[in-house]
């Protein structure tokens, strides 16, 4: 199997032909940049909060936005990694390990932000408490706990963007989640841009590897050579997301391009989707981040762990 554009072995199989190890790694960066170039989704005088894990999305999307600035000239000022300490024993610890191993090696500044400091109790230790009276999973916990600290830390230290390392089989997962629970407005705030209404209190998130499929992004992480850990999140297999990833899984490889045929539909109909689920932005009461109710999720569950 060779090259499509030269007579050097192929390393992949793609849609439009194969490519060797050399022309994959431009045509993905290449890819990359023409996504953050199309939807703005890094501009001169933003300050980017890169939301990291120290796997294999999170590293090529935090290299690939330091090299995108570099190479249009932006202050690297405008640029750092946040990552959350979710207290998940042998997994996240070994992570963490690679992401400050890589960000000293690439001279990103890391902020690192624990679940234990801010909610009392680590992940492990707080979804049994949790599950035990709302029959929340471990996915439903770290979600909330998640997002709530990133969008938290990324405007405290002076983001206006955060980027995600959300790829193209990540987005088809949320597309076909939100059509099975027909949350038909809750899919409007996806896409490269985040459809969030516009608060104060909310920084937009933008996904450069919106087009980027999993398989195209481990191989960039091992063709670069990256130091990651592949292995899952013990409890990835317990949510609602990974029987829709196998789903679409079994899907791709009885009919390829099922994927890309998901978002490429879903994009024509964004603009026809609404940002909002009509409930109005409120403050909560008890930590003054943004929430739909009187008290967000992230502090009702903190309220569960505090009475336990």
């Amino acid at each position: 199997m060779s090259c499509l554009n030269c007579d050097k072995k192929a390393v992949i199989e793609l849609q439009h032909g194969n490519l060797c190890r050399t022309h994959f790694l431009a045509y993905f960066e290449d890819k990359v940049f023409k996504t953050i170039k199309k939807y703005n989704l890094i501009i001169p005088k933003d300050k980017i909060c890169i939301a990291t894990s120290g796997g294999k999305d999170s590293l090529t999307v935090l290299y690939l936005a330091k090299k995108y600035c570099e190479l249009n000239n932006l202050s690297l000022d405008c640029l750092f990694a946040l990552a959350i300490d979710e207290g998940i024993e042998n997994y996240r610890s070994k992570t963490l390990e690679d992401l400050k191993q890589f960000c000293k090696e690439h001279k990103i500044i890391l902020n690192i932000i624990s679940n234990k400091e801010e909610f009392g109790k680590t992940l492990d230790e707080a979804y049994p408490v949790i599950n035990e009276g709302t029959k929340k999973k471990p996915c439903n916990v770290c979600g909330v706990w998640r997002r709530y600290l990133l969008n938290k830390y990324a405007r405290n230290y002076g983001a206006n963007k955060v980027v995600t390392g959300h790829n193209l089989d990540d987005e088809a997962q949320a597309i076909m989640m939100n059509i099975f629970k027909a949350n038909t407005k809750l899919a409007g705030r996806l896409g490269p841009v985040s459809g969030e209404m516009e608060h104060d209190l909310f920084v937009q998130r933008v996904k450069p590897l919106y087009f980027c499929t999993d398989k195209e992004v481990r191989l960039y992480t091992l063709l670069k050579g990256f130091k990651i850990q592949f292995a899952e999140c013990p409890y990835s297999h317990s949510g609602y997301r990974y029987q829709i990833q196998k789903m679409l899984n079994d899907f791709e490889s009885k009919f390829k391009g099922t994927k890309q045929g998901i978002i490429k539909s879903f994009l024509s109909l964004l603009p026809h989707l609404e940002n909002s689920d009509g409930q109005e932005i409120k403050v909560c009461v008890l930590c003054h981040e943004a929430a739909n109710q009187d008290i967000c999720n992230a502090c009702k569950m903190k309220e569960v762990i505090q009475n336990d």
